[in-house]
């Protein structure tokens, strides 16, 4: 998928207050760590994570989506008329039905044609969600569009200790796979996307490249998705060290596709955002596409593994810490469960953040901002 007429306009993100260490999580797990004779810090040592966040109990996706979307609109100063598409792009969503798109779009205000919809793709479904808004913009459908996605961790999180604890019968090679789970965090992201046409940054993305290697499928699931009755008790099993291996495989012939698709060599790329999961699967990645580590970004250590929303969260929070400069050229590189990639290819040249407080970034104020993008052909 190769594009002319889309840029990644602004990102606004919202964080949970509340901070949940490694270590608190292996005190709540004391009785599995006695009867196992667990050493403490394992969790932080296996998978880098020293922290996540978590939401207050009772928060419901569209309330912190519909922040994070706000603060996108505004960081681009951008008519919300203009805006023709809403995606949700995460696997958390208020109810099965109806879409949570529809909360969002009601509290934004967007006009009444805005296409809205849900997308659920494990980790990748706010990238899924940016590729489909591109390719409304590319084929001149709408002026711009917006993806948004909230990840919850804490349910997840509490219903594994409590299961661990509980099933006496577990032993250590089991309940590794129970690990990846501890590592989830919450967090909450929107990216909006704009026609050349109207954009104010030039931020160009320029391709992008799916696959599916499905054959792995069944190495992270979740619960069964059970649709009667409210009290859903999410859990997840994964087989981390193959789904690791299968998916940094998967991942090395993607890449391969997207520099092509990109007519990019690997000298041109400049910086890189990876799905946030832990630190021997980043190591081990970088590796095998023979990239640097300085060159990327990362958030795992204080926000864990925030599902889809992890990529373009750290990608947000790159831009605002000047991880990009004018001129260079990006990759959002993301590997979700199923196996699936998507890699997004874009040239930078300017910064429209809004943060956790509101306070907008725009990295004009450290470099001379792009050029004007009025008279690009529509």
């Amino acid at each position: 998928m190769q594009y002319q007429y889309v840029c990644i306009e602004s990102f606004g993100y919202t964080l949970p207050e509340t901070v949940v260490t490694s270590q608190e999580i292996e005190q709540r797990l004391g009785p599995l760590y006695q009867r196992l004779r667990l050493p403490e810090g394992r969790l932080e040592l296996m998978t880098g994570i020293r922290q996540r966040r978590f939401w207050r109990p009772e928060a419901l996706p569209s309330e912190k989506s519909m922040e994070s979307a706000e603060k996108a609109i505004e960081a681009a100063s951008i008519d919300r008329q203009e805006i023709g598409a809403l995606v949700h792009g995460s696997v958390c969503r208020d109810f099965l039905e109806p879409a949570t798109a529809c909360t969002v779009h009601h509290h934004l205000g967007l006009r009444t044609d805005c296409v809205i919809y849900d997308v659920s793709n494990a980790c990748l479904g706010l990238l899924n969600g940016m590729v489909q808004i591109a390719n409304m913009i590319e084929l001149n459908q709408i002026n711009a569009g917006i993806v948004v996605g909230t990840e919850g961790g804490r349910q997840l999180v509490e219903n594994t200790i409590a299961t661990l604890n509980r099933d006496e019968s577990l032993t250590r090679n089991q309940i590794k796979r129970a690990v990846a789970s501890l590592t989830i965090g919450s967090g909450s992201c929107a990216v909006l996307l704009t026609h050349r046409r109207i954009s104010q940054t030039g931020n160009r993305l320029c391709a992008a490249v799916a696959t599916a290697t499905t054959r792995f499928h069944d190495l992270c699931r979740s619960g069964r998705d059970e649709s009667v009755g409210g009290g859903m008790q999410p859990l997840m099993e994964t087989d981390s060290e193959r789904l690791m291996n299968q998916g940094i495989a998967a991942g090395a012939g993607t890449f391969q596709q997207f520099l092509s698709e990109a007519a990019w060599t690997h000298d041109d790329l400049s910086k890189t955002f990876c799905h946030q999961v832990g630190a021997v699967h980043r190591k081990l990645m970088l590796e095998s596409l023979a990239l640097d580590p300085a060159n990327d970004f990362t958030t795992l250590e204080w926000l864990g593994n925030t599902g889809s929303v992890a990529l373009p969260i750290t990608m947000a929070i790159g831009l605002e810490r000047d991880h990009v400069a004018r001129g260079e050229n990006i990759a959002l590189l993301g590997i979700g469960s199923g196996i699936n990639c998507l890699m997004i290819a874009a040239q930078w040249q300017r910064s429209l953040v809004s943060s956790q407080r509101g306070q907008v970034y725009d990295s004009a104020a450290a470099f001379a901002p792009a050029a004007p993008m009025s008279q690009a052909p529509s």
